[in-house]
């Protein structure tokens, strides 16, 4: 049974915190039924209670890769449709090139890149259905340049531009649009870990950064609302940097 009506319907991937609750917030306040995944179902229901009646919270490990297609399915049962999908989980490692382990590289490709091809399969078969959707994966600045200690997260956010070509390409032409948006340096726990740790790499960040300062996860919100609306509908296959400028600084 659908309860969307005539509401678009939107999953976000990571969307307990950080630059996926921004991005699920902006949907949510614009009217948007917005299914956040996660695999902390505590993050989850506060932010479930933060964003209010449009938002709801499904717990899924999206690196479980086994588990997705039910979780689609769940989604279609009790909502009808998907409009709008953003892949936006990943996690990263810090650590120097020749100490990365097999598995450790492997862990986050397929959370970061495994998942993300997953979990668009099963929505795409679903918006062909209709011939129309928006999808948009989070990519990085990791693809944008070379950063040192970050393999396997670089290899992952790479692929994502990729893949936003190639499905933008294949899919665009029955409807469905495929962007990224590839964050700078934004205001999450995940980059104050990096960073206050790190001096040298904090001043390279703002001593590439034109606009001299770090983003908010609001930023990526509006570029996210952005591209899921019809304000984008002539737009595919684009990787958008949000990021002050850093990925032209110098």
């Amino acid at each position: 049974m659908s309860i969307a009506n005539q509401k678009r319907v939107a999953i976000v991937t990571g969307g307990g915190s950080g630059i996926g609750l921004a991005i699920a917030e902006k949907f949510t306040t614009n009217k948007i039924l917005t299914i956040i995944v996660g695999r902390d179902e505590e993050k989850l229901k506060k932010a479930k209670e933060k964003l209010g009646e449009c938002c709801f919270a499904m717990p899924c490990d999206v690196s479980k890769l086994d588990c997705i297609p039910e979780l689609i399915k769940n989604i279609i049962d009790k909502f009808g449709q998907i409009d709008i999908l953003v892949n936006n989980a990943g996690i990263n490692m810090k650590k120097e090139f020749t100490e990365v382990t097999d598995e450790e590289f492997q862990k986050i490709i397929t959370t970061n890149l495994c998942s993300v091809f997953a979990m668009s399969r099963e929505v795409v078969k679903e918006m062909l259905k209709k011939e129309s959707g928006s999808i948009i994966h989070i990519s990085s600045m990791a693809a944008q340049y070379g950063l040192p200690k970050v393999i396997a997260y670089s290899a992952s956010k790479t692929a994502i531009d990729g893949m936003t070509r190639a499905m933008a390409v294949e899919l665009s032409p029955k409807g469905i649009r495929i962007n990224a948006i590839a964050p700078g340096f934004i205001e999450t726990e995940m980059t104050a870990k990096a960073l206050n740790t790190d001096p040298e790499r904090k001043q390279k960040v703002f001593g590439r950064t034109p606009m001299g300062y770090m983003g908010k996860p609001d930023d990526i919100g509006e570029a996210a609302l952005f591209l899921a609306s019809d304000a984008a509908k002539y737009i595919t296959g684009v990787v958008l940097p949000v990021d002050g400028g850093n990925s032209i600084g110098f």
